[in-house]
């Protein structure tokens, strides 16, 4: 009878797992899409505490305990730490894998070399060394977004550094499939540790090298080992709702980075051994260009006899918090008759989706939010494209110098507008570490500012002006 339960409670937790990811597709349905995932995994919780094997009910109270220590504050964080929150989760997700995986191992070698069959054995290599590789990848990712000082934000490389990872890997390989086939061996116990160091090792080595520029693919990479380690967790533990969630996060994370890929037009190889950024410094150190700057309320004059006002976000506006100013913008520009777009680039930002969801927060209706594919086409109709703090996924470079690295990399053709305005708190260059062509064309204007004052000011004037 509680067998019965227990599995037609896993299939309702699954059940809701799929229909969170499926309400995730779409803003309107977004906030069910969170409530569908928080009560498959309190149904998950609390059927695996009812289970008659469980004793030590005071560890879980702890453990839950703690749960909520660590959740409530890094739920709490601002939308510009949203990426590093995600890599700390994935974190907790892989640490989590690999602890369970230590436990099961010891456990049952103490039980009897019978429990240690070759399965479970390959179900927990593949536990340990993707859920430490991805606790300590993630760790790096985090500190890479937050900008900690002692983890470098630009890739890290030294020569031969790439064949020195895969031979660090492949040890850890070879050293597993030892263990595997003879699990019990009297030097078994000693060699697992090592297999763990390697990972933790291999964790940091993987990321140390990859730029901020490729951090939203990096995340749904991580995303994607954090559930293939579950998969293998629910091997380990006979669990059936852990194998299908850690598939549906393992999958969903690596269609992700493909999608990411595919925006950037380049290889997973390519993002997570192509050490993407190191070269572009140099390049960035070359003679400086002048840019040519406009006012504010020369800007607000020109909006103000727009009839199509294309706005696209990065990095920048998420900085400065102005989603809620852009929308006062919008607003404004509305109030006119004027048609207002907002151009989103998969990779803008720091993770998948920021712009959305911060535009969202804004409240900007989401009809009025197009990808890339669909605005482009329309540019050249464009009076205005404002930029508010993006820069490589505008960057004509990409189209147009082959020798750039971001060559081939699909953009925002921002530069086909009639006119531009870009705001900016600095000259400095973008996470690619190139300068941008486009602040240096003749139908551009730089608007140097946070872009929450400059966006503030625009505002003013239009609004001063509508009187």
């Amino acid at each position: 009878m509680i067998v019965g339960l227990t599995q037609l409670a896993y299939i309702v937790a699954t059940t809701l797992f799929i229909f969170a990811l499926h309400w995730m597709n779409t803003p309107a349905t977004a906030r069910k899409g969170v409530f569908a995932g928080v009560a498959a995994t309190a149904i998950a919780i609390i059927v695996t505490w009812a289970q008659p094997g469980v004793v030590h009910h005071v560890w879980i109270v702890i453990a839950i305990a703690a749960g909520f220590a660590v959740g409530i504050p890094l739920s709490q964080v601002p939308l510009t730490a949203v990426p590093q929150r995600t890599a700390l989760s994935h974190a907790f997700g892989g640490l989590a894998a690999g602890l369970v995986g230590t436990a099961e191992y010891y456990l049952w070698l103490s039980e009897g070399p019978e429990h240690l069959t070759t399965f479970r054995m390959v179900a927990i290599i593949a536990e340990i060394i993707l859920g430490y590789l991805t606790f300590t990848g993630s760790l790096m990712a985090a500190g890479k977004l937050q900008e900690v000082k002692w983890v470098p934000q630009r890739p890290v490389t030294y020569p031969m550094q790439n064949v020195s990872n895969f031979v660090l890997f492949g040890a850890a390989l070879a050293l597993a499939a030892a263990l595997a086939h003879d699990p019990t061996a009297a030097w078994a116990p000693r060699l697992f540790p090592v297999i763990i160091v390697l990972a933790l090792v291999f964790g940091v080595l993987l990321i140390m090298p990859i730029g901020g520029a490729d951090m939203p693919t990096v995340i749904a990479i991580l995303n994607g080992y954090a559930g293939l380690s579950a998969v293998a967790m629910g091997f380990v533990l006979d669990n059936k709702l852990l194998v299908t969630a850690g598939a549906l996060d393992g999958s969903s994370g690596l269609i992700l980075a493909i999608i990411m890929c595919k925006a950037m037009n380049r290889s997973f190889a390519n993002v997570l051994f192509g050490a993407f950024g190191q070269v572009q410094q140099a390049k960035a150190s070359g003679d400086e260009k002048v840019y040519k700057s406009e006012t504010v309320e020369g800007a607000a004059q020109v909006l103000e006899q727009s009839n199509f006002v294309v706005i696209i976000p990065g990095y920048g506006m998420a900085v400065a918090q102005a989603q809620h100013k852009v929308r006062e913008l919008y607003d404004q520009l509305k109030k006119r008759g004027i048609t207002v777009k907002f151009a989103i680039h998969p990779v803008a930002g720091r993770m998948p989706g920021h712009m959305n969801v911060l535009l969202a927060e804004a409240d900007i209706p989401y009809t009025d939010l197009v990808e890339m594919d669909e605005i482009n086409p329309d540019m050249p109709q464009v009076d205005v494209a404002l930029v508010v703090g993006a820069n490589d996924v505008v960057n004509p470079a990409a189209r147009t110098d082959k020798g750039s690295p971001i060559y081939g990399m699909p953009i925002i053709e921002a530069d086909k507008a009639r006119s531009v305005f870009a705001i900016k708190r600095s000259k400095n260059p973008g996470f690619a570490g190139i300068d941008n062509a486009l602040y240096f064309s003749d139908r551009t204007w730089m608007l140097f500012g946070d872009a929450k004052h400059v966006l503030g000011e625009l505002v003013k004037q239009l609004a001063g002006g509508s009187h």
